[in-house]
């Protein structure tokens, strides 16, 4: 089983609020890999807004991402691409 992981920095201004949490379980269902994002001491499931939201990531704060399955390296890349477009906010 292939497990990838990496470490990405949180750039929009409002961080991992309702609509990029949102953005962000909506990719990691796109593909086949149990994705697992890290905060300090929190975990959340990539597929699951409210766990998103319980990460509290703001904006300057390092996330790091896991996945694990046969899409894990494409889902880290879509998922730290995302993370480096802000979430496709406009600021």
């Amino acid at each position: 089983m292939v497990k990838v992981e990496d470490t990405f920095l949180i750039q929009n201004k409002c961080g991992l609020h309702a609509r990029a949490a949102t953005v962000l379980a909506q990719l990691a269902l796109q593909f086949d890999a149990q994705i697992t994002l890290y905060q300090d001491d929190k975990e959340a499931p990539g597929d699951s807004v409210l766990a998103l939201l319980m990460l509290e990531s703001s904006h300057g704060k390092q996330l790091r991402v896991c996945c694990e399955g046969p899409d894990a390296e494409p889902a880290l890349t879509a998922i730290g691409e995302l993370i480096a477009q802000k979430f496709h906010e406009d600021e």
